[in-house]
């Protein structure tokens, strides 16, 4: 369930080159896709916030996270995302959306007016579009203030959706 190296080097990559520094991870499993933001948060002054709802993920996560010498940069939350995110007040200029596909849109409807103008909501395992995924694509497409494409350095896709205006 963690993601590839390729998709991590890219994650990197969009955090550094923008130079985002608060940013949002929505599942995070055992916390390989973390270590890579957390990486770039440490080049940039930011911070990670990342949510997991299952217990044995989170801590082996957070074990992960103390092995790889990023753990000031993270704050690791155990819970449900359903309810943490809309709590959430942000503002945020990098998400990461890698949870229930079905809520992928959601996700993205809670997270928008908390997202900086120039913020990128990136989605994971977009190459396969199906149920939540294809709506959420479709939504995020639909948006006349975001420009939403697909990184071709992953293979199970991810999306990249950049908030243009208000």
């Amino acid at each position: 369930m963690n993601i590839p190296e390729s998709d991590g080097r890219a994650l990197y990559d969009l955090i550094v080159r923008n130079g985002y520094k608060s940013a949002l991870e929505i599942g995070t499993s055992t916390g390989h896709s973390g270590i890579w933001m957390a990486w770039a948060l440490s080049k940039t002054g930011g911070k990670l916030i990342t949510i997991e709802i299952d217990p044995e993920r989170h801590g082996q996560a957070l074990e992960h996270f103390q092995e790889a010498g990023l753990s000031e940069f993270i704050d690791a939350r155990l819970g449900d995302v359903h309810k943490i995110v809309p709590a959430l007040k942000g503002p945020f200029d990098f998400v990461f959306s890698d949870a229930d596909k079905e809520w992928y849109k959601n996700y993205f409807i809670d997270v928008l007016p908390k997202l900086t103008v120039g913020g990128c909501f990136t989605a994971h395992n977009v190459a396969h579009p199906y149920g939540g995924i294809q709506t959420f694509l479709d939504y995020v497409r639909s948006l006349p203030n975001v420009e939403t494409s697909i990184l071709n350095s992953s293979r199970s896709g991810i999306s990249a959706s950049v908030k243009k205006s208000e």
